[in-house]
């Protein structure tokens, strides 16, 4: 089992999301949390999981030269792709409200890259789910927006709060992606790398 080989590694987290964290409590994976600024700007050219998968890595790149032996430095992001466009996080209410209006009576990809990155090597996997959103009316939009505040999450919307109860009507892929990390695939990584 994978608690075994934590023993003898320390893991890294480079996120400041609480539901990322709390992923990692649930998965019984103890981490460090270490959090270092990041100016996420990728190239235009870039396309669905490319991106992700850049800006994962781009999140590891400050803890070159920092990494011991037996740590694991875990960096990840999550987009909202619709239409060929990435919708990151929201700056205000009108562009919340304006995001998930976006989203309404269409289905999206939610694809979220994860990097783990050793002092001998670097792994970046992506995940992608495919999200279906009944239509919205903008009174329920603006009510989500008021109470919730979606401002730290990718499309301007969390699947787990009011708006996804009321609003998604299938998802295909993983649930936990959507939340903000596949947690199956970090379990099963970490696994594989910790044994080799």
């Amino acid at each position: 089992m994978l608690k075994d080989s934590l023993k003898n590694h320390e893991i890294i987290l480079a996120s400041g999301s609480p539901r990322r964290q709390k992923f990692f409590e649930e998965l019984e994976i103890p981490v460090k949390i270490d959090v270092r600024p990041v100016e996420e700007i990728y190239p235009e050219n870039l396309k669905a999981s490319e991106i992700t998968d850049y800006l994962a890595k781009l999140k590891a790149e400050s803890f070159k030269g920092d990494i011991r032996e037996n740590q694991v430095v875990i960096t990840s992001d999550t987009i909202v792709y619709l239409n060929d466009i990435a919708l990151g996080k929201p700056s205000d209410f009108k562009e919340a409200v304006e995001m998930i209006s976006s989203l309404s009576g269409k289905e999206h990809d939610v694809i979220t890259s994860v990097c783990f990155t050793t002092a001998q090597n670097q792994i970046v996997l992506n995940h992608t789910t495919r999200v279906f959103f009944g239509k919205l009316e903008q009174e329920e939009i603006e009510f989500y927006v008021k109470k919730y505040k979606p401002y730290d999450k990718a499309g301007g919307y969390a699947i787990q709060e009011w708006i996804g109860l009321i609003g998604i009507e299938k998802i295909e892929g993983s649930y936990f992606n959507v939340v903000g990390l596949p947690t199956h695939l970090v379990y099963k990584t970490l696994k594989e790398l910790l044994d080799t």
